[in-house]
């Protein structure tokens, strides 16, 4: 029996028409079990039925266009709403400031109820159906993607997937012995199972959170992959897989659009493997995938999965049965600042290239800057054929990037800083990194100038790449480090801080005078906005490959769409640089308005071309 009586015919025929693959999926991963299946599908149509008539008319209509997302007119934004407005109300207030940035794609960093001081940012949930209370309630959170809706902005929100706070209800009630609800987690009453895992399992935290596991009062060990007070979840439980299913669906009910997977790869754990990305995660995020389609067609699913290409690109699943919506393109960007202090833009154009070679319909959010660290996870391998050792180099790009290295004008910290790995990760914002931050201490009106430029060419690449451009709240007007986190017990600790400060809405005035840093950076951000909008060569779908420059100082970029080319070319260097074309160029660059003709052109230090031919 597919379905039960009384089904409206839109569920019913979209529930029917992947019943095959769901069921069959579902047999899989939980042994069978038709009465927890039909419970979850049960649940699905009464989440279906709660979904309230403006959200049903978006799905669709986006069911209509089902790839709304990936055409050029998406600009994303992620801030802290305690940091950009104090509270959900507080942002809905500052919405036409939001629209006028450019911005339609709104990612509110977690915001559901967490222990305070147990919380990694807000990753450590302990009600999944409520907001934390000085942010507001869901009655609030419901009411801000109401106005972004009307508004045409769509809102993301982090889904903490792999572990709930050891403050969750079903945690305490583990902790208090309930045997079903340990079950939703790993218990073992002693170290000979945890330590078979131990041998094959990475660590993620090895400094501030050493080991896997976590020994409580009771005696009990509990699974821990990130902080001790994060508890894993059982995946392997199928009443886990389905409460937060009904989760998720609660929060695509408050108008939640895009869902962001947290740690997806780390959700499915087997003994004698390394934990990540096992077959049967992908079997899950599949799942997830259906139930949205049946429930809520016009939520996507974002990926986050921090790791190696190789790893990544997996999680879009294949044509047939697709997986996620869109992944970070998170390789890219350690790149992106590998080749600011090299100078050397050969490792992005490899792989440029690499991601040229993947299907158009893959689509990345592309970023500089995000609220964790940057880790360099760079391609060593390839890296070893110019003598940059993995090591060595990474000393070398924390030195230049906390402005240890000579005549470097960065200025960030690290975090997890493990003097004898050698791993360290950074911090900073966009602005310091580049410089501003060295440039305005100093007075150096010069040295401003060339991280000023610096900045707004990462930006225009980062806008040439195919898929969403993100920015971080505060990098429009080259909001610099906050260094106050210092000064704050519960924040010193963790060196991200630095670059999640409060939103200046002080220097934001100062956004419509391009005499200031702010309103230079904020008015050059939202013209290549629009100029990305206005030409739709700029989409996803564009074909997209990398070109040969002869400098190894500047990167050439090519996208094709509809008998359109754009010829895109950045210098990475503060020097002067000649670009060589293949063969003689000619269009219009789009950012003076000026027609270019030739084989060759000179950037000035930082600077880029847009050429459209």
């Amino acid at each position: 029996m597919k379905q039960t009586a009384n089904w409206e015919q839109e569920f019913a025929e979209r529930f029917e028409a992947r019943f095959d693959e769901f069921r069959q999926l579902y047999c899989e991963v939980y042994n069978n079990d038709m009465q927890a299946f039909y419970w979850l599908a049960g649940a699905m149509h009464e989440y279906y039925e709660k979904r309230n008539a403006a959200l049903k008319a978006l799905d669709r209509k986006r069911e209509k266009e089902p790839f709304w997302y990936s055409t050029n007119s998406l600009v994303g934004m992620m801030l802290y709403v305690d940091n950009f407005a104090d509270n959900l109300k507080g942002v809905r207030e500052k919405i036409d400031y939001i629209k006028e940035s450019g911005v339609n794609y709104l990612h509110l960093m977690p915001l559901l109820k967490s222990p305070k001081d147990r919380s990694d940012g807000g990753y450590a949930v302990s009600d999944f159906r409520r907001v934390q209370p000085e942010l507001g309630t869901m009655k609030d959170l419901e009411a801000l993607t109401a106005e972004c809706h009307i508004n045409d902005i769509s809102v993301c929100l982090d889904f903490v997937m792999n572990h709930t706070s050891e403050d969750h209800a079903w945690a305490k009630a583990a902790r208090e012995g309930d045997e079903e609800m340990k079950k939703r987690y790993f218990f073992f009453d002693n170290w000979d199972i945890p330590f078979e895992f131990e041998r094959t399992v990475p660590q993620v935290f090895p400094t501030t959170a050493p080991g896997n596991f976590t020994q409580l009062d009771s005696g009990d060990i509990v699974m821990t992959t990130f902080y001790p007070y994060q508890w894993d979840l059982n995946y392997g439980n199928c009443v886990v897989f389905n409460d937060m299913v009904c989760n998720m669906l609660s929060l695509c009910n408050r108008g939640i659009d895009i869902i962001r997977l947290d740690a997806v790869p780390y959700i499915w754990k087997e003994l004698g493997t390394n934990c990540r990305n096992l077959p049967t995660v992908h079997k899950l995020v599949r799942m997830m995938r259906i139930i949205s389609e049946i429930v809520c067609p016009s939520v996507l699913l974002l990926g986050e999965v921090v790791m190696e290409p190789s790893k990544v690109a997996p999680y879009f699943g294949t044509k047939d049965k697709p997986e996620c919506h869109m992944l970070y393109n998170v390789t890219t960007m350690a790149s992106t600042w590998h080749t600011v202090a090299t100078k050397d833009v050969r490792l992005l154009r490899f792989q440029m290239l690499q991601l040229s070679e993947l299907p158009k319909d893959y689509v990345f959010l592309n970023y500089l800057r995000c609220h964790d660290d940057i880790g360099w996870g760079l391609d060593y391998e390839y890296l070893s054929g110019f003598g940059m050792n993995e090591i060595p180099h990474k000393k070398f790009l924390n030195d230049y990037f906390t402005g240890r290295f000579e005549g470097s004008p960065s200025r960030g910290e690290l975090y997890n800083d493990d003097e004898s790995l050698g791993d360290a990760r950074l911090c900073g914002t966009t602005a310091s990194l580049c410089g501003i931050e060295t440039a305005l201490t100093e007075n150096d009106a010069k040295a401003l100038k060339t991280a000023v430029d610096c900045d707004i060419m990462l930006h225009a690449y980062m806008m040439t790449q195919s898929g969403i451009p993100v920015i971080y709240s505060g990098d429009e007007i080259a909001q610099l480090n906050d260094e106050s986190y210092h000064d704050d017990p519960d924040k010193s600790p963790d060196s991200r801080y630095l670059h999640r400060g409060r939103f200046d809405w002080t220097k934001a005035e100062k956004r419509t005078d391009n005499k200031t840093v702010e309103g230079t950076v904020y008015q050059a951000l939202t013209e290549l906005e629009r100029i990305r909008r206005e030409h739709e060569v700029f989409t996803a779908s564009a074909d997209f490959s990398v070109t040969d420059t002869i400098n190894k100082h500047v990167l050439g970029i090519k996208r094709e769409y509809q008998g359109k080319k754009l010829y895109a070319f950045f210098n990475f260097s503060a020097e002067k640089q000649v670009v060589f074309f293949d063969g003689i160029l000619s269009g219009v660059e789009l950012i003076s308005g000026e027609t270019v003709r030739g084989l060759s052109e000179t950037l000035e230090p930082y600077g880029f071309l847009w050429i459209l031919c």
